[in-house]
This record gives C-alpha cells, structure tokens and sequence, in this order.
C-alpha cells in the first residue's frame, strides 16, 4: 500500500550539530553535520554526512557521501619555501595589528581544492591532501593519507593510500554510473531501497534500468 508523500519524507533541512563550526559552507538536503566538525568553504551534497571531530576546507563534497570521525580533507598546508613555515608568516594578523592575512598564500590555497564525488565512504581518521579527486563511489580505508587521485569504486588504504581493489567490475561500475541514482527524487530513492537491501547489485541494476523511465 502506498504511503502518502508527507508521511515518506522527512524534514529535507540540513541538521548541524550546535558545536559545529562552518564558514562560507553550502549544505543539501539532509545533510548532516556532526559535533565539533569544522567546515571553511565548503559544499555538502544531499543526503551527505560528516562524523564528529571531522575538518574541511576548499571542498566539495557529492551526495551520499560518509565522512567518519577524525578525518581531515584539503589538509592545510604551510609555505615551507619562506623562512619560517610557521603561520605568522601568512596570518599574521592574530599575532600583530597592522597586518593582514597573506591573500596570495590563501588564493594558492583555494587552488588547490579538493573533489569528492557521490556515494564515497572516507574512514576514520583518513587524511586528504590538498588539490586531490577522488571519484564516485570510492572507498578510503581508515587512517590513509591520500597524495593522488583515486578513480571511482576504487578501494585505497595505507600511508600514501594505494590501490587494494575495485569494489565492482568495470561493467557494474559504468551501469552505476550510467544510473546516476544518487540524482533521484527522494520519493524514488525510498521504493528502491528494499531492493538495494535485498538484491544482489546485478539484479538490482536489471530492474532498475528497466524503470529508468
């Protein structure tokens, strides 16, 4: 039996924990902030979520995506070509009046942002370098440290983060793609749920595409 639309969704607000630190952030639909996160210039996608202690900054970030605790993505980085790599070198305002943060390092900074794409699991503690990609559907194993892209449905782990496996044959993995079902209405996404539980990924991806319409 079908359930009425406002009894199937949920409020679609963003929830931020209230210790929670964001800046210049940009959050989709149940996104989910957890406590003590600290987000500067960053983009969630729908249904995205971030574990405690978490930090980003010069992100964006998919949908679906699970962020665990501790773990750091656009890791800051220092100018360690100056004199002192110290940060008075580049914010030395909170030391002394009269002078302004270093706009050239942070516009180095912005440049360096870092992508992740839908449907990405980062482990806890796991650390992503500044300037990286990381595509659809990946896996980062806890506490990597990941230096160089990685494709989608690639699982990495290690210090520097390296290739274990794909989570899918490349077949499966352009049929997910081709589906993009991190795009659908939330009504959508609800009917398919059963199936994602039950069937296995081929037979669901079968009835799916068949439904595509």
């Amino acid at each position: 039996m079908d359930r009425p639309e406002n009894l199937v969704l949920k409020d679609p607000e963003p929830r931020i924990h209230p210790t929670a630190e964001l800046k210049a952030c940009k959050l989709g639909r149940y996104a989910s902030i957890g406590e003590r996160v600290i987000l500067r210039e960053v983009t969630v996608g729908d249904f995205s979520y971030f574990e405690r202690h978490s930090e980003a900054i010069y992100t964006t970030i998919g949908k679906f995506c699970s962020i665990a605790a501790n773990s750091r993505i656009n890791a800051l980085e220092h100018p360690i070509e100056r004199l002192t790599q110290h940060k008075v070198s580049y914010r030395p305002n909170e030391y002394f009046r009269w002078l302004g943060v270093d706009a050239a390092f942070r516009e180095r900074r912005q440049a360096q942002a870092v992508t992740v794409g839908h449907d990405v699991w980062i482990g806890h503690g796991a650390v992503i370098m500044p300037g990286v990609t990381i595509g659809n559907g990946a896996v980062i194993g806890a506490n990597a440290v990941v230096t160089h892209d990685v494709p989608p449905y690639a699982i990495v782990a290690g210090v520097p983060a390296k290739p274990l496996r794909q989570r899918f044959s490349a077949d499966t993995a352009a049929r997910i793609e081709n589906l993009a079902w991190w795009d659908w209405a939330p009504e959508r996404l609800a009917q398919a749920i059963p199936d994602m539980q039950s069937l296995p990924i081929e037979a669901f991806l079968d009835r799916w595409e068949e439904n595509a319409g």
